[in-house]
């Protein structure tokens, strides 16, 4: 029994610290870049550069972020941490947090193995974890401003049809015309954005 004893107490000290290094967070790769940074690996004239801000720095290594994601700063492949690989155009560009942001529909189209469609264009990247510019807010304000508008007289509208068709006790009141400033106030609200 005391040989059992010994056996357990040997296994309990050898499988503790081993499950201790099981549940231990993996090492960042060495070499790798803190996330959390605005900076961004920029493909520009045919080699990867640092942006940061305004100022742009060229690289003389490759670089490896804190996901894992690899970034070769003369061919401009990169490789995420899943295995997957894709080549940086003129203008792509990598986060610090491994995401890729593509400059043109047609560098999507390349890293997706694809053709883009002619005349296919972007809608303006916004990267949601920066702060609002000024001119963004300015443009967000005048756009809210213009809803509230059109908003305001669909409302006038509609308690103008309520009233005629409230009031209306013979036969059903002719709204047509309503009906038809309704539906181009609904048209100008798809339209701001």
């Amino acid at each position: 029994m005391n040989r059992h004893l010994f056996s357990l107490a040997l296994f309990l000290t050898v499988a503790a610290p081993l499950s201790t290094l099981a549940q231990a967070k993996p090492a960042r790769p060495i070499g790798a870049i803190e996330a959390g940074s605005n900076d961004q690996f920029l493909m520009r004239e045919g080699e990867v550069v640092l942006r940061q801000g305004s100022t742009t720095t060229p690289l003389t290594k490759n670089v490896v972020l804190a996901n894992g994601t690899k970034v070769n700063y003369k061919s401009g492949i990169v490789e995420l941490p899943g295995g997957k690989k894709t080549t940086l155009k003129e203008g792509d560009y990598v986060t610090m947090k491994g995401d890729i942001v593509f400059a043109t529909p047609g560098s999507a189209a390349a890293a997706r193995g694809t053709t883009a469609p002619a005349g296919a264009q972007f809608e303006p990247y916004v990267d949601r974890n920066s702060a609002p510019t000024t001119a963004d807010m300015e443009t967000r304000l005048s756009s809210l401003n213009s809803r509230i508008t059109l908003m305001a007289q669909k409302i006038q509208l509609l308690n103008d049809k309520i009233s005629l068709l409230s009031s209306s006790t013979q036969r059903p009141a002719d709204t047509s015309q309503l009906d038809q400033q309704i539906k181009a106030l609904d048209e100008q609200l798809r339209q701001v954005k």
